[in-house]
Formats: structure tokens, sequence, C-alpha cells
């Protein structure tokens, strides 16, 4: 009778014990559906193809850069890009991400997500129909091409490895900080200030920024002397060619899920570029009796800079005005940039900076609330009445461009005391390719 009963209650505790694993198995086997079911396939893809098109306008940028400096620092302009990727694809995982996109405060994220602490592959809180980690690596290659923008305005003089660590501060003290301030939560968000996909973010802060460093590094050596020529027009040619693709996916898929927004991003895209290199095309023509290649490419960057903070909030026929009046406005401010002393070598600030801005200004003339059945962030705008957009865009304009332009200065002026900027002058004229790479780009490159 003992023994029965002690195999009795063997029996029940077995019994109980399944029942209990089954019903854990069932729980989270339910957890992992309900996980499964919140992220989207088709998002996640297009998501991680619009990462790995933003990754690629970072080496695009690098050759539209290069074919416009000497021959003998090609490689060192080319490698001023690619060293954004090796440094910033790093920062971003380590801290980047989490000042950018923490909880935080209205001005910093915090160190939440630091080493991706709870970055998972279940959806996130920002992007609800993709994975976590999907939508951070998205962000990541916006934060690899910013700070690659700036080095256009220092190229042919500034030491390489003080570039790579100015990249690295200016990232995590420029780029997360304003990150965070439109897209994380931040004031500028709670103001309601719109930036669909990198006009403040990306381009003002890299423009405004590349305006200092032109101003405290100076200029090259024979800067307005001299004829310093663009050595390969072809690789610029294949640059914008590349940008322009890459840039689908930094407004379209900005929409951070396929659909109808998207499509609506990839369109205004698309129209603004086109647009903008159409209008310089016949600038040039007016006043030069020419339409060259590098203004060309100029005129599509210009516009499709210019149309990014507006992508998700525009009409295309908006966007075809948007392309227009970059084009005209980035036209003027190259060429005054050319005739003055200041060597924004390869016009970051020109194009970027002042594209931007005016980009972002115009997403509140332009802004349309007949979209807000597709983006809900879309309201009236100047152009429907509102004027409460457009002074709410030109604050965010100003401050985003006054802050990246003080801690630009304060920064290059610690590395300066530290580090140094400029190459010597027997390094200039040599060039960078072999003082700061011991290689070249061409046999007996030459100047």
């Amino acid at each position: 009778m003992a023994m029965g009963k002690w195999l009795c209650t063997t029996c029940r505790t077995r019994l109980m014990l399944g029942a209990s694993t089954l019903l854990w198995a069932l729980v989270g086997h339910a957890d992992q559906e309900a996980a499964d079911k919140a992220v989207n396939a088709g998002d996640t893809a297009w998501i991680l193809i619009s990462a790995a098109l933003v990754l690629l306008m970072t080496p695009a940028l690098a050759f539209f850069y290069a074919g416009m400096v000497r021959a003998k620092n090609v490689l060192n302009t080319l490698l001023l890009s690619f060293g954004a990727a090796a440094i910033i694809g790093v920062a971003w995982i380590l801290i980047g991400y989490s000042l950018a996109f923490g909880k935080g405060n209205p001005f910093i994220g915090d160190a939440s997500y630091a080493l991706l602490d709870g970055v998972t592959l279940d959806a996130g809180p920002i992007a609800t129909t993709v994975p976590h980690q999907a939508f951070m690596i998205y962000q990541a290659m916006f934060a690899i091409i910013t700070p690659a923008l700036i080095s256009g305005a220092i190229v042919e003089r500034m030491k390489f490895t003080t570039f790579i660590v100015f990249m690295l501060f200016w990232s995590l003290l420029v780029y997360a900080p304003v990150a965070h301030w439109f897209w994380g939560g931040g004031w500028l968000a709670e103001m309601k200030a719109l930036d669909f996909a990198g006009g403040a973010v990306v381009h003002i802060t890299a423009g405004f920024s590349a305006l200092v460093a032109a101003l405290v590094v100076g200029p090259r050596r024979g800067y307005q002397i001299q004829p310093l020529r663009p050595h390969n027009l072809p690789f610029t040619l294949l640059g914008a060619g590349l940008l322009w693709f890459g840039w689908f996916g930094f407004n379209a898929g900005s929409a951070l899920a396929s659909g109808r927004l998207a499509t609506a991003a990839f369109v205004n895209t698309n129209t603004a570029g086109a647009t903008a290199m159409l209008v310089w095309m016949l600038l040039d023509q007016i006043t030069r009796k020419e339409m060259t290649a590098l203004g060309a490419a100029t005129g599509a960057i210009a516009g499709l800079a210019g149309i990014t903070p507006s992508a998700g909030f525009v009409s295309p026929l908006s966007a075809v005005a948007i392309g227009a009046i970059i084009s005209c406005v980035c036209y003027v401010s190259a060429n005054w940039r050319a005739k003055s002393p200041l060597d924004d070598s390869l016009d970051a600030f020109a194009v970027h900076g002042v594209g931007g801005f005016c980009g972002t200004l115009l997403t509140g003339v332009f802004v349309t609330a007949s979209l807000q059945n597709i983006n809900p962030a879309a309201k009236a705008g100047l152009f429907e009445g509102d004027i409460s957009a457009f002074t709410t865009q030109l604050i965010a304009c100003v401050i985003t461009a006054v802050y990246a332009m003080a801690i630009t200065f304060i920064l290059l002026k610690i590395l300066q005391a530290t580090m140094g900027l400029r190459v010597s002058a027997d390094e200039e004229d040599r060039g960078l390719d072999m003082h700061s790479h011991g290689e070249e780009a061409y046999a007996e490159a030459g100047a």
C-alpha cells in the first residue's frame, strides 16, 4: 500500500511537472507568435534594403568628392569617407544609438541602449513593424555618412588621423543630440518640427559644420592663385549617380515601412533631384553658355538634399517647386563661394548646408494636410495659410545650425591644440596620398 501510494504521488508530481512544462511552452509560443505578428516581413525587407542603399551612399560620396580633387590626393579623399564607415559604425553600436534614441531628456538620449542593451530582434518602440535591430542599423547608415559630408570642406590639407578623431566626437556631440531632438522624442519633436529624412539632422549639421571647418583649417596652398582643377569628373558623375540611387533608401526608407508613404517619398525624391539638375544645367547655359558635367552633378545633389526634409510631407508638384528653388539658391551660393576667400573645397556648405537649410525651411511652406491619411505628422503649411509650420521650421533651422557650428568650432580648436589640424606645407605640396597612406592612386600621379 505504501509503495502504491508513493507511486501515485510520483505520478501526480510528474503529471504536474509535465503540465507546467506544457503551459510554459504554450505561453512562450504565444509570446513568440505575438512578436512574429508584430514584425512585418515586407516592412523588414524594405528597411534592410534601405539600410544597404544608405550605406552605399558613403562610398558614392567618396567617389563624388574624389573626382573633384587633384590626383595626388585621391586616395586620401576616398578614405576620409570610408573612415567614417569604420569609426562611426563601431561608435554607433557602443553608445551613439543610445544617445540619439534612448529616452533620456529633451536634449540628449540616455545610456539605456548602450552596447545595444535591450535592442532586440523584436519590434522596437519607434518602428513598430520591424525588428529593433533593423531600425538601429538603418539609422547607423545616416550617422556614418553625415560627418563624411564635412570632409568636402577640408580635403587636400587636413591630417587624416585628426579628421578621424574629429568625426568620432562630432558624431556623439553634434549628430546624436540633433537626431534625438527631431527623431528621438526630443524638444524639437515636441514642437512638431518636421524633418522627414535628415534635412536638418544630416545636411544642416554637416553643411554648417563644414563652413566652420573650412574657416578654422584655412584654404589650400595656392587657392585663388593657381588652378586647383578636378582630376577625374567621371568619378564625380559616378558618385552622383550612386548617391541618387542610394537616396531612395535615404528618403523612402524613412517611411519605416513599405507602402504609400514610402512611395510618396520615393516619387518626390526623384522629382526634386531631376528638377534641380535640369534647372542647374539651364542656369549654366544662360550664364556660362555651356552645360557642365560638374554643374549637372552638383544640381542633382542639391535637389536631393533639398527634398530630404519634406519628402514625406509634400506633393510631387511641390517637389518640382522645391527642386527648382533649391537649385537656384545653391547655384548662387556655389558661385559666390568660388569667388570668395572661403575654401569650402567641394561645396559641402554651399550645397548641403544651404540646400538643407532652405529645404527644411521650405517644408514649412509646402507641407500639406492632405497627406495626413498616410502621414499623421503632415499638417497645413504656409502655402495653405498656416504660418505656424513655417515659424517652427525657421526656429529649428537656426538653432540646429548655430549648435552645430558652435560645437564644431570648440572641437576643432581642441584638436588643433592637441593633434594639429593641417599637414605641413611640404606634405601638402607632395600630396596626402603619399604622406598619409604611403600609396598612390596612379603611378607617377603628379598634381
